[in-house]
């Protein structure tokens, strides 16, 4: 996964199918950093603030090209 954040050209740039796996793995380590959270074994906490903005941006891509459908 990226450490940084995505932009929301780099998600445009991106094809459907190509979002919906990024989006999928994104759940998926977030899932992981939240177990990781619970346990008391997470050390970088700012990881979970930044997946979730990660997701947010890529389901907004993919509700904006909806629309415009």
């Amino acid at each position: 996964m990226s450490d940084r954040p995505l932009s929301a050209d780099e998600i445009r740039s991106m094809n459907y199918n190509d979002r919906l796996h990024l989006l999928r793995e994104l759940r998926l380590e977030l899932i992981r950093l939240r177990t990781q959270a619970q346990s008391g074994t997470l050390t970088n906490t700012s990881r979970i603030k930044m997946l979730r903005k990660n997701i947010a941006r890529i389901l907004t891509v993919i509700n904006e090209e909806r629309i415009k459908k």
